[in-house]
């Protein structure tokens, strides 16, 4: 039997290319939420692809921007290190916008990347006749900088069945380094977290485009009932804020929240009851801390103390060297800080302890809010 293949193939390209769009389009299951909105996408995801050819693992990348926030500086960290690890570099382009500065500014950061194969990814091709397309060919042809230039509509699927066989074409033989059962390494609870945040830019992104986070702060399973109880918080920088999220009534946090329910029940096959609660944290952009806290489902562990068990899960048993096992009280936040300070303290699993997203002291908790 000939040996399979495996690299690592990074989605790359400005704020709203459609990388996200061809990433579950070519899994055929959506691991990254999307919207019309640019700078959805302030993590990098990894999605996998198998088949008998072999294991793509896929890493959908933030747009590529000048950053002016804390926040946008560590998303353009995470593109600095996904071009690192991968050995193709597929730079989406929408091919249905005008060519202008930002994107002068992604093919000169493309120039950097040294090692790996590129691939120029012409998306959104579906909105242009052919007679516009060739001269776009033309000009990204000109800068000398990819091995394969492919026209694509990652909406329609048109083309993209060709792109991932030039994919496999240009990775080297290797084994898999994931499971063959697993499409992502997303945690399901940070998965719930982006499922509302989609939902939330879908009904207020005009009012609040970048200016909301979300933290899934307890994850509960009842393995005997087949439900899974997720409490979850939509953080806002201002007061003046909150009756946007809210809406009339509680009317358009219902929304988000019954929306957001109904796909997470599709795709974790189990039924969800879904809590959800609006904070205030001013300037949440600019605070490492806190920016730190929101990615650490995707690390496998606490930014303020070492974990034994590096869980998906929700329930946590903070044990201190200089102690007895201590379960830590529902919205103890400064008793979990203060226990994280003293010393080295281990997790492990079988008891409630308020998630990372809650320990910090600036955080409000505003208004409670059942979905």
């Amino acid at each position: 039997m000939a040996p399979g293949k495996f690299g690592v193939v990074a989605l790359v390209g400005r704020p709203n290319a459609g990388k996200s769009t061809l990433l579950n389009r070519m899994l055929g299951q959506k691991v990254s939420i999307t919207s019309p909105k640019p700078q959805t996408t302030r993590n990098r995801i990894v999605g996998i692809l198998n088949d008998e050819r072999g294991q793509i693992a896929f890493l959908d990348t933030p747009g590529i921007h000048k950053p002016l926030h804390k926040l946008n500086v560590r998303m353009m960290d995470t593109v600095r290190a996904s071009l690192s690890e991968a050995d193709v570099i597929a730079l989406i382009v929408d091919a249905a916008e005008p060519f202008g500065r930002g994107d002068q500014y992604v093919l000169d950061t493309m120039k950097q990347t040294e090692g790996a194969k590129r691939f120029a990814i012409l998306n959104k091709a579906d909105k242009l006749k052919k007679i516009k397309l060739l001269p776009i060919i033309e000009r990204t042809a000109a800068t000398e900088l990819f091995e394969e230039i492919v026209p694509i509509s990652a909406t329609t699927g048109d083309g993209v069945d060709h792109l991932v066989d030039l994919f496999f074409a240009s990775l080297p033989e290797g084994e898999a380094r994931y499971s063959t059962e697993d499409y992502t390494t997303q945690p399901e609870r940070f998965f719930a977290a982006e499922i509302v945040r989609e939902k939330l830019l879908k009904y207020t992104g005009d009012e609040l485009p970048y200016t909301t986070a979300v933290a899934v702060d307890r994850w509960e399973e009842d393995e005997a009932k087949n439900l899974i109880k997720i409490y979850a918080t939509i953080f806002v920088e201002r007061d003046s804020q909150k009756p946007i999220i809210i809406g009339k009534g509680g009317d358009m946090a219902k929304r988000i929240g019954t929306e957001a329910r109904h796909e997470l029940e599709a795709t974790l096959g189990t039924k969800v009851f879904l809590d959800l609660h609006v904070g205030v944290h001013e300037r949440w952009r600019e605070d490492e801390r806190f920016l730190g806290e929101l990615d650490w489902p995707l690390k496998g562990e606490c930014p303020n103390v070492t974990p034994s068990v590096a869980s998906n899960r929700c329930g946590w048993v903070v044990r201190s060297s200089c102690r007895p096992p201590t379960p830590v009280p529902r919205y103890a936040r400064d008793d979990i800080r203060s226990l994280a300070l003293q010393g080295p303290v281990e997790l492990t699993e079988k008891a409630f302890v308020l998630p990372p997203a809650f320990v910090h002291a600036d955080v409000k908790i505003q208004k409670h809010l059942g979905a």
